[in-house]
This record gives C-alpha cells, structure tokens and sequence, in this order.
C-alpha cells in the first residue's frame, strides 16, 4: 500500500462514496415502489421543456448559478379514491437533464394509455417505471473496480516513480517535483485527447438551423471569504440558441459574460459574439446519440486541445528540465 496520508485516500475516493451512496438510496427507494400499487393513467402532455437547474458555482455568494437544460415533460392524468390526480415523474432515478429527451417523449406520446404507479399513503406521488435501469449494479461494480484501480495504481506508481528517481537523479530532493510536473502533464494530455476525440467527432455531427437567444441581464455577487466585505456586484447575460432535431426541440447556451457595470457586460458580449445576434439564424451541429448536445463550432474544440496539448508539453519540460538540471 502506496504511503500517503489517509486524508489523501479520502479526498480521491470522495466521488466514488457519493455515488455508492446515490445508489443505494434509489435502489431503496425502487424496493418500495415496487409495493405500490397500479393503476391505468393517460398522457395528457408529451414535449420537450428547458428547465432552470441549480449547478454547483464556487465563484458566486449564492453558491449556485442557473443553468438551462433539456428535459422531457410527460405529463399523465390518472385517479385514486375518486381523485383525478396528475404528475411528470417518469422513474425513480433522478432526471438531471439534457439526457433521452426524445426517446422519452417518443415511449410516451400524448394520449397513450400508461400503467401509473403511485403512493399509497400519498397518491400523488407517482411514477411510471418502478424499476432501477437494468445492469445497474453490475456497472456500478465495475466501475469501482476501475476507480480503486485507477486510484491505488496511480498512488503506487507515483511513489515507485519518487523512488526510482531519487536514486537516478542529480538532485534526489527534487524528485518529488519531477513526479509532480510528470503528473500535472500526464493528466493534461488526457484531457487534450478526450477533447481532440470529441472534437472529431463534431464535426461529422448533421448539421441543423437555429436561432440566437439573449438572457435578461441578471445580478449577483461574487463569492468572498468568511468574515469578509460582500463580494463584488457582477451583471451578467446568457447567450443560448434554439434548434429542433427529428421533431424536439432544444435549448443549449454557448456564451457567458459578466463584469461590474451594465454596459460594460454588454460591450463584452458583442465584442464576444460580433457575429451573433438576438434572433440570428446559425448552424447547429449535433450529437444524434444525444441531440440535446449541440455545438454551434465544431472546430473549437480543437482549438482548445492544442492549448492543453501545450500546457502538457510546458509541464513535460519542465520535469525533464528539473530531473536533468537539478532545478
């Protein structure tokens, strides 16, 4: 076992708790809706919705920021006890969005007849699939098998790569540096690849016409340190665009600007999208695995895999410089 300090170990497997836990917890909550009863219901509204949802935002006071994302509003009509109830709750895992839009909508279309599960002791509770995804633990088993292995293989390679190189470099209290620089680059370089493949990809994605939207101006706070003054007052705007595919339509934002005045904000957001408009016509390219991922340039994506191919290679040097100079 690699000797680092346990605080390291729990910061490295912190996500893999949190999603053990969710886990759990929705297979306990499958269990008992798998006692609740059934009865037949009708769709009464079957289209595609954006939805603000509250993203995690550490720069802001509010500790959140609004983001707009795609969700498939099945709305079904059915009834207990004499009372007509309604919901949009489709199954027991959580819908974060921008995920099996249209193949939602297109498994339940308005005014087909649906089985609906609900709450006994509280009707209007329901849902329409009862049951967690097939193979859901099977993977979640695997990929903790690849996390711990990820984790505890990196930590033991970093400390053979210290040992090794203390013995094999001019200076051996540098070779915590080295393996550090090595580290910082190798990880880079797997982001740049992930954005360069993704990238590729974009550009063979069909391509669709949709129209520039502007947000209102919104105002909020940047976030300070405990016992501080306020942060600073920010204004700031959204640029998103609209498109359908096969029928549904999405919503996707490309842009945000904000700074400390109104009209500064908006001199930054034309001077940032120049050639985009309220309510220009664009070319959107997207993903028909997942049609609410869009792109209005494909090619900026390998933009930003050669400034993360860079910033690799600044690292990659700089060990090398290190471990061969001595600092």
């Amino acid at each position: 076992m690699p000797k680092l300090p346990w605080l390291v170990y729990a910061m490295l497997l912190a996500p893999f708790g949190l999603i053990l836990i969710a886990a759990v917890v929705k297979t306990w909550q499958a269990r008992e809706a798998r006692s609740w009863p059934q009865t037949s219901g009708k769709v009464v509204t079957s289209a595609a919705e954006v939805r603000e949802v509250q993203v995690s935002d550490d720069e802001r006071e509010d500790g959140y920021r609004l983001e707009s994302r795609n969700f498939a509003n099945v709305v079904y009509e059915y009834s207990v006890g004499g009372r007509k109830l309604r919901n949009n709750r489709i199954s027991i895992g959580e819908d974060l969005g921008n995920f099996q839009v249209a193949e939602k909508l297109a498994k339940y279309p308005a005014g087909s007849v649906v089985s609906v599960y609900y709450n006994p002791r509280h009707p209007d509770q329901a849902v329409l699939e009862r049951d967690l995804p097939e193979g859901l633990w099977g993977c979640l088993g695997i990929g903790s098998a690849i996390v711990l292995a990820i984790v505890f293989g990196s930590a033991f390679g970093l400390n053979q790569s210290y040992a090794y190189l203390a013995h094999h470099i001019g200076r051996p209290d540098l070779a915590g540096l080295v393996v550090a620089f090595g580290a910082f680059g190798a990880v880079i370089a797997l982001m740049a690849l992930a954005v360069q493949r993704q990238a590729s990809a974009a550009r063979h994605w069909p391509v669709v016409s949709g129209t520039i939207k502007l947000s209102e101006m919104e105002k909020y706070r940047e976030a300070s340190e405990p016992g501080s003054a306020p942060g600073v007052e920010m204004f700031g705007r959204r640029v998103s665009y609209t498109y359908s595919y096969q029928n549904v339509s999405y919503t996707n934002e490309c842009a945000r600007v904000a700074s400390e005045k109104p009209s500064s904000s908006n001199k930054m957001l034309l001077r940032l999208l120049s050639r985009y408009q309220d309510g220009a016509t664009v070319e959107v390219h997207v993903n028909p695995a997942n049609p609410a991922e869009a792109t209005l340039d494909p090619r900026g994506g390998g933009g930003m895999a050669l400034v993360l191919w860079g910033i690799a290679a600044i690292f990659a040097a700089l060990a090398l410089f290190v471990a061969t100079r001595g600092g």
